[in-house]
């Protein structure tokens, strides 16, 4: 009985140098991962710099970040005794304006991007338009669903309109301004949301 008990008893011995061995090892593990990232995602360091940096009124565009739009500060000329229709028309044409530009350093450092594209104007409505409808030189429906999001948004809570979430918005054909909503979806999914639309009467 002896004889037959003295393998276990020689493994004992092994069995617990291994178990030290693993105690020893697991100190050795590195648990310095570096400096956690400094800056947040969609975050400027410096909010305010845009419109620090321009001069005129005081407006906000949506850009790209991430999956979801993102409002930034941003200022447009709007020329001193400009009122009613040419104001709305001159704010609108700034905003495309401003959307259109490419991102400043930190903006594209934090993650921001835009999908508009230079080169579309914008005037006031047709004569059967809504007076309150804007008419761009590109069909809203030739837009990305990017792009449209962004114009959208950014138009619907401007003095370029009526500041109720919404945006009459035609392009430069005969075809009927429709009025485009900025919906939580939206601003949220811009790539799978496009904004929705309804049909208005002329004004």
């Amino acid at each position: 009985m002896t004889v037959r008990r003295l393998p276990g008893l020689l493994a004992l011995p092994v069995l617990a140098a291994l178990l030290a061995g693993c105690g020893i090892r697991s100190t050795e593990v590195p648990t310095d991962f570096g400096p956690a990232p400094s800056r947040v995602r969609c975050s400027l360091a410096d909010p305010g710099r845009a419109t620090q940096s321009g001069t005129g009124v005081p407006v906000q565009v949506f850009l790209l970040c991430g999956s979801s739009l993102v409002a930034v500060d941003r200022a447009v000329p709007v020329p001193d005794g400009a009122a009613g229709a040419e104001r709305r028309v001159l704010v609108a044409q700034g905003l495309l304006d401003q959307l259109a530009q490419s991102p400043s350093a930190a903006e594209k450092e934090a993650g921001y991007t835009t999908d508009v594209r230079g080169g579309v104007t914008v005037s006031g409505p047709g004569p059967d338009d809504p007076d309150d409808a804007l008419r761009l030189s590109a069909a809203p429906g030739s837009l990305t669903s990017y792009a449209l999001a962004q114009v959208v948004c950014t138009l619907s809570d401007s003095a370029a309109t009526e500041g109720d979430g919404s945006v009459v918005l035609g392009g430069p054909g005969a075809q009927p301004p429709r009025r485009y909503a900025c919906t939580s979806g939206v601003r949220n999914r811009p790539g799978s949301s496009e904004p929705p639309s309804s049909e208005v009467t002329g004004g």
